[in-house]
C-alpha cells in the first residue's frame, strides 16, 4: 500500500533519475546507435575488397568462351574492378599448377584459384583455392553467372527456348502471407522479423543498464551512509519500494520514448522502404511490451536492489548478480533463436515463463498471433512471482543496508530470512 513516505521516496528518485546525465544520454544514445550501426554496414559494404586478381580455369577447353564472356559483363565484376585471367587443364597438372603459385597465393599477389572441374555439369561442385577460402562474398556473387553458364551447357541440345531456359536459371523466391483470425490474408516481408530483433535488444540493454545503475545507486547510500539518514523518516521496506518503482517508471519512460520513436521513424519512412522490410506494429503489441516491461522491472529490480543492500562494493556484488544476468541473458537468446522458427517446442513455453516472459514475449508476437489467454498468463506469472519475491526480497535489504564492513557469507545472509521484526 503506497503511503506518502513511499511516495515521497518516489518522487526524490523520480527527480535524480529522469533528469541526470545518464538517463537524457541513455535515452538518445540506444536509437543513435542503433541509427549509427545501420550506417556502419552500409559503409562496411561499400568499402568491400576490390582489385582483386583470380585465376579461373576449367577442365573442358569449351567452357573457357563462355564463362569468359558471362563473368566479364557481370555486374560485380566491373565495380569491383576484379581481374580474371582464363586457362584450361586437366585436375592432374592443377595442383602442380597450384604448387607453382604458391608464394604469390600466400603474398595475395593472386587472390585465388577457381576450377571448374568436367564434373561439375553433373553435380555443380566449384574449387576454390587461396588464403582464405571461406571467401562468402565472392562465392555468392559468383553463384549467378557460374550457373547460368553450366544451365545453359547443360540443356545446350535440349531444344529448349529462350524463356525456358531463364526459367530454369532462376532460383526460387518465396513470399510469406499471413493468415490470422482476425484479419484478411496479407503479404508479409522481412519488416517484423527486425522489429522482433529491435524489440529483443532494447528490453535486453534496458533491463541490464537500469537493474544495474539502480544496484550501484544503493551500494553508493550504503557505502556514503546516506541511507542511514534516509532511514530516520521512512523505514527499510518503504525505502526499497520507492527506489524500485522509480526505477521501473524511469525504465518505462525511457522505453515509451524508444518506442513511439521507431513507430515514428517507420510511419513516415514506408514510402521509402522496400515492400519486404516495412513493419507491422499492432497497438496490442506496444500496450503488452510497455505494461510486460513495467512488470519485469519492479521484478529484475527488487533483484538488483537486494544484491546492493548486501554489499558495500561493486566488485562484491558481481558475484551476486551473475545468476541474475543469466536472467536476462538466456531469454535474449532464445528471443534470437526464434526469430529463425517462432513455433519450436520451447518458444511457446518459455514466453509465458516468469522473468523469460519479458524479452521473449514480445519477440514472438512480433512474428506470429499469440492467443490472449497467454499474455494474460504471462503478466500473471509475472505478478505472482513479485509478490513471491518481495517478502524475501524485503527482508534481506532490511538488514543487508545497514551491514557494513566484511563481506557476507551466504550462510549468513539465509539467516537474515529469519529475523522477526
Amino acid at each position: 500500500m503506497l503511503n506518502y513516505r513511499i511516495l515521497a521516496v518516489l518522487k526524490r528518485e523520480l527527480k535524480e533519475r529522469l533528469f541526470s546525465k545518464a538517463f537524457i544520454i541513455t535515452t538518445f544514445l540506444i536509437p543513435g546507435l542503433m541509427i549509427f550501426v545501420v550506417g556502419l554496414q552500409v559503409l562496411l559494404r561499400s568499402t568491400e575488397s576490390k582489385n582483386l586478381n583470380f585465376e579461373f580455369i576449367t577442365e573442358d577447353q569449351k567452357l573457357i568462351d563462355r564463362f569468359k564472356k558471362e563473368l566479364l559483363q557481370s555486374d560485380f565484376v566491373t565495380k569491383r574492378n576484379y581481374n580474371f585471367n582464363f586457362y584450361s587443364m586437366s585436375k592432374e597438372k592443377l595442383y602442380e599448377y597450384i604448387q607453382k603459385k604458391r608464394n604469390e597465393i600466400t603474398e595475395e599477389k593472386l587472390t585465388g584459384i577457381i576450377f571448374i572441374p568436367s564434373s561439375t555439369l553433373k553435380d555443380k561442385r566449384v574449387e576454390y583455392y587461396s588464403k582464405s577460402p571461406q571467401n562468402l562474398t565472392l562465392s555468392r556473387e559468383l553463384e549467378e553467372p557460374i550457373n547460368k553458364v553450366l544451365v545453359d551447357v547443360y540443356f545446350m541440345n535440349k531444344a529448349l527456348s529462350q524463356e525456358e531456359l531463364n526459367f530454369v536459371r532462376k532460383g526460387i523466391d518465396f513470399s510469406g502471407f499471413k493468415v490470422s483470425k482476425d484479419e484478411n490474408i496479407k503479404k508479409e516481408g522481412y519488416g517484423n522479423l527486425i522489429l522482433a530483433y529491435v524489440f529483443s535488444l532494447l528490453l535486453y540493454i534496458s533491463l541490464l543498464v537500469i537493474g544495474q545503475l539502480t544496484m550501484q545507486s544503493v551500494i553508493e547510500e550504503k557505502s556514503n551512509r546516506i541511507v542511514e539518514i534516509v532511514l530516520s523518516s521512512v523505514n527499510p521496506k518503504e525505502l526499497m519500494i520507492g527506489k524500485i518503482l522509480g526505477a521501473s517508471i524511469t525504465g518505462l519512460v525511457q522505453m515509451g520514448i524508444w518506442i513511439f520513436t521507431i513507430i515514428g521513424i517507420t510511419s513516415f519512412s514506408w514510402v521509402m522502404l522496400p515492400e519486404d522490410l516495412i513493419m507491422t506494429i499492432d497497438p496490442k503489441i506496444v500496450a503488452y511490451v510497455l505494461l510486460s516491461f513495467f512488470i519485469g522491472l519492479v521484478l529484475f529490480i527488487s533483484l538488483f536492489a537486494t544484491i546492493g543492500a548486501i554489499f558495500d562494493n561493486p566488485q562484491d556484488a558481481s558475484s551476486g548478480i551473475a545468476p541474475i544476468i543469466m536472467l536476462i541473458i538466456v531469454p535474449f537468446f532464445i528471443a534470437i533463436s526464434i526469430m529463425e522458427d517462432p513455433n519450436k517446442p520451447y518458444a511457446e513455453i518459455a514466453s509465458m515463463l516468469p522473468f523469460f516472459s519479458v524479452i521473449v514475449m514480445p519477440s514472438r508476437m512480433s512474428l506470429v498471433d499469440v492467443p490472449n489467454w497467454q499474455l494474460f498468463v504471462s503478466i500473471l506469472l509475472n505478478i505472482l512471482s513479485i509478490f513471491a519475491l518481495f517478502p524475501i526480497a524485503g527482508k534481506i535489504y532490511r538488514v543487508g543496508i545497514l551491514v557494513t564492513g566484511k563481506k557476507p557469507k551466504w550462510s549468513e545472509v539465509i539467516r537474515w530470512l529469519k529475523y522477526k521484526y
